[in-house]
């Protein structure tokens, strides 16, 4: 168990280094090569190992939450759980898809390879979303173990760079001009909502599956379309990597 008054202060810095991610992600070079670089597809490796290791049997144990608080029965509340992990996924399709629809009219009526400004700003404020949860949740989760929380740490960090790099890839003068630094703010404000603001199981359990469905979303769609160049080995080697250190920690634990 994380000791209740070291836990604001690690999960702050974990949150400067989120922060850190957000600001300077333009300024890794390797995540530019041509064609796309095999850290991206090591950090959606992880990320994804995470969702499936950790925040899926995670939404299954706040089934029960659901089902005392709702007085569903027990598949109905897991029903209700699960439902919501496909809402977060739907969300960032539509989202993505809204952006590259976007994109292309703006090609064909104005020879601009870039979304219009209102879908900067969609895109800005749903990932913007998405990162406030996270920070939120570094202070509220069903694993309190420090060997948890570094996990969860290591997976949203690299789930940041994939995103942030998605992001900014869509809006290159935008996101460095603004797009950066209202993502650091999301960040932020998550932690200072998790440090203040304890919310019941049932709505804590409701935003792990929200998160889940939509980093789901959010990495297979920078890995698997064919333009992307992605890799299979690289991204295999990153859930392999966090899946046996997830069954480690299990085994320490246990």
């Amino acid at each position: 168990m994380v000791a209740d008054l070291f836990l604001p202060f690690a999960t702050f810095v974990m949150t400067l280094a989120f922060c850190a991610v957000h600001l300077f992600v333009g300024r890794l070079r390797i995540l530019d090569a041509t064609p796309r670089s095999r850290w991206l597809s090591f950090a959606g490796g992880v990320a994804v190992g995470y969702v499936f290791l950790h925040i899926m049997p995670e939404i299954g144990a706040h089934a029960a939450s659901f089902e005392r608080a709702t007085g569903l029965a027990a598949p109905l509340a897991e029903a209700a759980v699960y439902t919501l992990a496909l809402a977060g996924l739907i969300l960032f399709y539509g989202m993505e898809r809204a952006i590259v629809a976007s994109r292309d009219a703006q090609r064909e009526s104005e020879g601009r390879d870039r979304p219009e400004h209102a879908m900067f700003r969609l895109h800005i404020g749903a990932n913007g979303l998405l990162i406030f949860v996270i920070a939120y949740l570094l202070n509220h989760r069903e694993d309190e173990s420090a060997a948890g929380l570094a996990l969860y740490f290591v997976a949203m960090m690299l789930h940041f760079v994939t995103a942030d790099y998605g992001a900014r890839r869509h809006h290159v003068e935008l996101y460095d001009r603004r797009g950066r630094w209202a993502l650091v703010l999301a960040t932020l404000g998550g932690w200072l909502a998790g440090v203040a603001l304890a919310l019941p199981p049932l709505a804590i359990g409701g935003l792990f599956a929200f998160v889940g469905g939509a980093i789901i979303l959010v990495v297979l769609k920078e890995e698997l379309p064919e333009e992307r160049q992605s890799y299979f080995l690289p991204f295999f080697a990153g859930t392999a990597l966090y899946a046996a250190l997830a069954l480690a920690e299990l085994h320490l634990v246990n």
